[in-house]
């Protein structure tokens, strides 16, 4: 009976610990969006900006899990070079351990206040910010709560006979008993996928005195190789350079870990020596009070010393998981597939929100070759299939790219965004709908011309005249989408007068077409298919004014 009250002490306890961390992450990620987002955005082949990207975001997301795969996701898009990944990954590593300094934070009997002052703001807010620091109490509150339920629970443990035989194995002080717990860390971390929850578990399982100090600390170790679980699965399905940044993160951790528990005597002798404090020290309740800080601190020490000794070989730890994992061409890789995106439950809705915008660039990239092939296309007197063939191909690619996008947004919309981000999410779906509906009409356009090539030839003069307003209208289209790696369109003022000039002078060209054709007597379904293309252009600047105007709403609502 006792170990069942133990059991579900301890699942409560951790239940409200991960409740707490989520709440947490989240309102974090909600508050530091936009730092997040412009961080990784400005990210360069400078390994210790890198490092600090790293720690920066996971000191506010709360997990370096989250940070891993969200690098892994962001490798597999192209937007990260594998150098710029292993940095990354470095600083997470650091950035984790503060997750270990607020937990080591004895202040448990104060989980109930911080929850209580947490949940007033966070339900009757009026604000994003307001709701967000009630939300940031709240979650603290809960994470203090759990671990005061679970070290409570674990105190029992220290007088049933059975538990501290089967303890007596890994409390040994030898190298087979340390890499016992360091193997037991590694394992359970896998199972739960979440560090920070066991680092809680042990120390809640030191503070209450049932593991000594050196038994948590080859526990700690063996969670760092366990957290490289989640970003391993994550690759999977991912191109090469993704399974390579995870390979990456699980071989730095498994070699400083194997290096650290070979010195592991002298690793724990010098925290000591570092932190004031014996950390096995009982105290009268049978506690441990000084043993969370030493658990802590040795985390940051190895995770801050792995990083430092392994910075200077990030390109040879590039060349190793390139060798293991050599270049080949993978089955199924092709063009039409969406390269930023990845599964939205693993991403920050911040992140989420740049992999669309990238992806928009590649719709802009689509959109503008699929011009160039319809401009050849008009300057071919003949029929060639194959041109026709690629116009259609990359139609048909918008179709699927847009509605891919238009799902992994839908996801995103139901993360906890603020005002802004929901608006910019939704706006990004107006581009690429906007955008789709381009290569809709330049297919049309081009399904037009066929019927020309088909059976009659147009005049040199009428070509030039129809091949000047295509590339009016290609222009207007580069003017409203630009041409930079960012997001940019032309002024909404110069804009709306560009496609009203265009527009009228597209109704002119049509009227022009029609009286020279019906002179000439061509048959109707060519004076159709001549005024189906002017109004298919005509169309295009239609939706590239839409799309300037959806740029400027991101503009002036993220400014």
């Amino acid at each position: 009976m006792e170990a069942f009250k133990i059991i579900y002490s301890v699942l409560g306890g951790l239940g409200l610990f991960f409740y707490g961390m989520k709440n947490m992450s989240d309102s974090l990620q909600v508050v530091a969006g936009d730092l997040i987002k412009n961080a990784i955005n400005v990210l360069t082949n400078n390994r210790f900006f890198a490092v600090a990207v790293g720690v920066v975001v996971t000191m506010l997301v709360q997990s370096s899990s989250v940070t891993t795969v969200m690098v892994v996701g962001f490798v597999n898009a192209g937007l990260m070079n594998l150098s710029q990944a292993i940095g990354v990954i470095f600083g997470a590593n650091i950035g984790t351990t503060v997750t270990g300094w607020i937990i080591s934070i004895k202040v448990g009997k104060y989980g109930l206040l911080l929850i209580g002052l947490g949940i007033f703001p966070t339900l009757f807010g009026k604000s994003d910010k307001v709701k967000q620091t009630g939300r940031l109490l709240f979650g603290i509150g809960l994470i203090f709560f759990g671990l005061e339920i679970m070290s409570n629970s674990f105190k029992p443990l220290r007088k049933m006979p059975e538990f501290l035989e089967m303890m007596s194995f890994f409390g040994e002080q030898n190298y087979v008993s340390y890499l016992a717990c360091a193997g037991m860390g590694a394992i359970l971390t896998m199972i739960i996928q979440s560090s920070s929850a066991m680092l809680g578990l042990t120390m809640a399982l030191a503070s209450s005195g049932v593991i000594e100090f050196h038994t948590a600390a080859a526990l700690v170790l063996g969670e760092n190789i366990g957290t490289t679980i989640t970003a391993l699965l994550a690759s999977v399905g991912g191109n090469l350079n993704a399974k390579r940044a995870s390979l990456a993160h699980a071989s730095f951790n498994i070699l400083g870990v194997v290096i650290m528990l070979s010195i592991f005597p002298y690793y724990i002798e010098f925290i000591n020596w570092l932190i004031p404090g014996d950390p096995n020290l009982l105290n009268a309740a049978g506690e441990r009070p000084n043993i969370a800080v030493h658990i802590a601190s040795g985390h940051t020490i190895f995770n801050v010393t792995a990083t430092l000794v392994f910075l200077p070989f990030v390109t040879q730890l590039g060349r190793f998981v390139s060798w293991v994992l050599p270049e080949r061409k993978e089955a199924g890789e092709g063009d039409d597939q969406l390269k930023a995106l990845g599964v939205t439950a693993i991403f920050m809705a911040p992140t989420a929100l740049l992999q669309a915008e990238k992806e928009i660039l590649i719709f802009r990239k689509r959109v503008d070759d699929m011009f160039v092939l319809a401009r050849d296309y008009i300057l071919e007197d003949k029929l060639v299939a194959g041109q026709l063939k690629e116009i259609k191909k990359i139609e048909n690619d918008m179709d699927i790219l847009q509605k891919d996008l238009t799902i992994f947004l839908g996801e995103v919309i139901q993360k906890n965004l603020t005002e802004k981000q929901s608006f910019e999410a939704q706006a990004i779906v107006r581009l690429a709908d906007e955008m789709e509906s381009v290569t809709d009409y330049l297919d049309k356009f081009a399904i037009s011309m066929t019927r020309f090539k088909e059976q009659v030839l147009l005049k040199d003069t009428d070509k030039e005249l129809l091949l000047d307003f295509f590339d009016r209208s290609h222009n207007f289209f580069l003017a409203s989408v630009g041409t930079s790696e960012d997001l940019t369109s032309m002024d909404e003022e110069a804009a709306n007068g560009g496609a009203k000039e265009l527009r009228k002078e597209a109704d002119r060209l049509r009227e022009k077409f029609m009286n020279n054709f019906l002179k000439e007597k061509y048959p109707a379904v060519l004076i159709m298919s001549l005024s189906d293309m002017v109004v298919s252009l005509r169309k295009i600047v239609s939706h590239s004014l839409n799309i300037s105007q959806a740029i400027n709403s991101i503009k002036n609502e993220t400014d």
